[in-house]
């Protein structure tokens, strides 16, 4: 039988649908990567981040009912773990939550064999790590899920609902996993997680700066990279980690989300403009050349121009590499969707068009302070007589080569900035 599975919202979830197009493929089942072609079993991975991502899901249901009315019609995610009733529709088949996600096929085994709808959402307010462990990617790049879970309670945010209670993959697990992926050819780890920086929150004697200095000892990784991390993780002990280990790539993506002090409080985020600002700076102090990109809400509740003008200049004050920018969407269930003085989509539209501009603004301007210098590049693609691929400090390199040397580490020379790429000569035509 074939399968598809349609993945909606963050990196975690990507990596718990690879976990399931594994178990899926190890059960005897084929996947289908063409959306066109019509399938036996649709999966739908759901996002609940916001009430967009709640639709764009119902959307991706209906349209797998649709493709084929006989197909066995599988939900799970994040949608489906807090609101069950609005996927519980005809047509689906299997609905599982956030937890068992592993376990996809014996799923979709006992429905053939019972011929009757599986609803087995777990309450995870509450729960331990469910271990997964994925041995095959197609890119350089692997990712590994080492948290899960936010006790955080951001007023915007209902992931804290979404994903439960703060939990850890196990040392050991962790470290096989990495193992295994480095002795199959990946070059970068990238660690992921719902608030990755949390890690080890609940061991006695064991946190993310541990892990860290667990992770750089591992022979023949080239890279590690962390997908984001909260300013206030970003301690003494694995600042010291990131100082005496190049393993540790030269980018960090911290969440910044407001640059006013007022709707930071609001949003109930942790830190404040000052705090933020000094702890970059300390950072830029152990790596003067680190790439720090960003996440920016605008348009929360009571955000005023002034509010808004103040994040564009803390915005430059940091000189973020990168800003990644979202319009404030109503989520309901949350704090911030009961605040008064919600601002109009066509304000928010505005302060998104600016703040892309900004960003595209401050990428070039980071790119080009590396015009004429020698980097190092993973490529991950070979594309018309290019290799294109990134460095550690994420640049995105576009280069002469041959398709021999992807995955590899090529030396390059920059030569010039054509956005997004930078375009590089490969020094000497070798690997390094």
């Amino acid at each position: 039988m074939k399968f598809y599975i349609y993945t909606l919202g963050c990196k975690v979830n990507s990596y718990e649908s690879s976990i399931m197009s594994e178990n899926l493929i190890k059960s005897g089942y084929v996947e289908v990567k063409d959306p066109t072609e019509i399938a036996d079993i649709y999966i739908i991975n759901t996002c609940s981040v916001t009430n967009t991502a709640d639709n764009k899901s119902l959307k991706a249901i209906r349209q797998s009912i649709k493709k084929n009315k006989d197909a066995i019609i599988v939900v799970c995610g994040c949608l489906a773990q807090t609101n069950t009733k609005s996927v519980d529709i005809d047509g689906v088949n299997i609905i599982i939550g956030n937890k068992n996600k592993s376990n996809v096929s014996k799923y979709i085994d006992d429905y053939i064999r019972e011929n009757k709808k599986i609803i087995d959402v777990y309450n995870i307010s509450n729960t331990k790590f469910e271990t997964m462990k994925l041995n095959n990617f197609d890119k350089t790049r692997a990712f590994i899920k080492i948290q899960d879970g936010c006790n955080n309670f951001c007023s915007y945010c209902i992931i804290p609902y979404t994903r439960g209670n703060v939990r850890s993959k196990n040392r050991k697990d962790v470290i096989d996993e990495i193992n295994s992926l480095v002795s199959s050819g990946h070059k970068e780890i990238v660690l992921t997680g719902i608030h990755t920086g949390n890690y080890g929150s609940e061991f006695d004697n064991y946190d993310f700066a541990d892990l860290l200095n667990d992770i750089v000892k591992i022979e023949g990784l080239s890279r590690i990279r962390i997908s984001s991390i909260e300013i206030t993780e970003l301690n003494d002990r694995v600042l010291n980690v990131l100082e005496n280990n190049d393993i540790l790539v030269d980018h960090m993506h911290i969440p910044l989300q407001s640059g006013s002090n007022k709707i930071l409080k609001l949003m109930n985020r942790k830190y404040d403009v000052s705090y933020f600002i000094n702890k970059v700076e300390k950072i830029r102090k152990i790596r003067p050349n680190i790439s720090i990109t960003t996440d920016v809400i605008v348009g929360f509740p009571n955000e005023t121009e002034q509010d808004f003008n103040d994040t564009i200049d803390t915005i430059k004050k940091i000189e973020f590499s990168k800003i990644h920018v979202f319009p404030y969407s109503k989520r309901t269930g949350t704090v911030a969707a009961q605040m008064d003085n919600q601002i109009s989509d066509e304000i928010k539209k505005k302060r998104v068009s600016e703040l892309l501009q900004l960003s595209i603004y401050l990428e070039k301007n980071y790119m080009s302070k590396f015009i004429g210098k020698y980097m190092t590049f993973i490529p991950e693609v070979y594309k018309d007589g290019y290799l294109i691929g990134h460095t550690g400090n994420y640049l995105l390199i576009k280069a002469k080569g041959e398709n021999e040397f992807v995955k590899d580490e090529i030396n390059v020379l920059i030569d010039s900035i054509e956005y997004p790429y930078a375009l590089s000569k490969i020094v000497d035509k070798c690997k390094i």
